[in-house]
């Protein structure tokens, strides 16, 4: 962790190997199988391997990750409730519960399951679940399980054809009504509905806006990827009007974290 400031303007240097996840709620995997049950699946996907509509698949995706040290509860079920291969295209549907970053077109990619659970993980810890913000809702599965999670989600997608694709795949899941998408500049947030208890941002840049510090709460907390070449997770806590707490993580790879839209 590093002090307290202004406007924080993120500065990479050397990951700090001793920050851990700071996890709430905290409890077993057997717990969170027996609260889950899996999700309706499309009847356009009906014709997908049988195998991927079992759950065995989401346990094992769920066990991995506790073995790679995510032990939120909460955070463990949502990731196996939410059917990752109905992201994905059905030809990488078999690598879909693999910890592995898969491409859905536009030059982007949906996230690994384990940096998807340990940015939520990060973001969740704060103990605060009302209102979270992300930027680059990508084709809607981090969307989801941040629905599972916070009672009201605003996502922004900046790629007309990944807006559309999000919005596809989310409409064949029941926990939407308090899912908000919107197409646009994710650089700017979403100001009319700030602030939030969270911002999850899914891409890359070399700086982070001073408008999303300032569209987050009191006691809230932005998780994002932060470098060119090379990239380390960042987490900040507002802990006042002025003040923000910066925490270094782990490198990472995320795809660059860009202005504007593309239609």
């Amino acid at each position: 962790m590093e002090g307290m400031g202004m406007i924080p303007k993120p500065v990479v240097s050397a990951a700090n190997s001793n920050t851990r996840i700071l996890s709430a709620g905290q409890g077993t995997l057997a717990d969170a199988n027996r609260r889950a049950r899996p999700l309706a699946q499309s009847t356009c996907r009906a014709s997908m391997n049988i195998g991927l509509n079992s759950t065995r698949m989401r346990e094992r995706m769920v066990e991995r990750l506790q073995q790679q040290g995510i032990s939120d509860a909460r955070v463990l079920e949502a990731m196996f409730r939410v059917p990752r291969h109905i992201f994905v295209d059905q030809g990488l549907a078999s690598r879909a519960y693999d910890d592995a970053a898969l491409p859905i077109g536009y030059k982007q990619t949906i996230s690994q399951p384990y940096i998807v659970a340990r940015m939520i993980s990060l973001a969740l810890a704060a103990g605060r679940s009302g209102r979270v913000l992300e930027i680059g809702a990508g084709c809607g599965y981090q969307t989801a399980v941040l629905a599972e999670l916070y009672n009201q989600v605003y996502a922004v997608e900046r790629i007309r054809g990944l807006y559309e694709l999000a919005s596809e795949n989310l409409s064949h899941l029941p926990k939407t009504a308090h899912i908000h998408l919107h197409y646009g500049d994710g650089l700017q947030g979403l100001a009319p509905f700030a602030p939030f208890d969270a911002i999850v941002i899914a891409a890359a840049g070399l700086d982070l806006p001073q408008t999303l510090f300032e569209q987050l709460a009191i006691g809230g907390r932005l998780v994002a990827p932060v470098g060119g070449a090379r990239q380390y997770l960042l987490m900040f806590e507002r802990v006042s009007l002025y003040q923000w707490e910066r925490h270094e993580l782990e490198e990472t790879r995320f795809v660059p974290l860009l202005p504007g839209v593309e239609a």
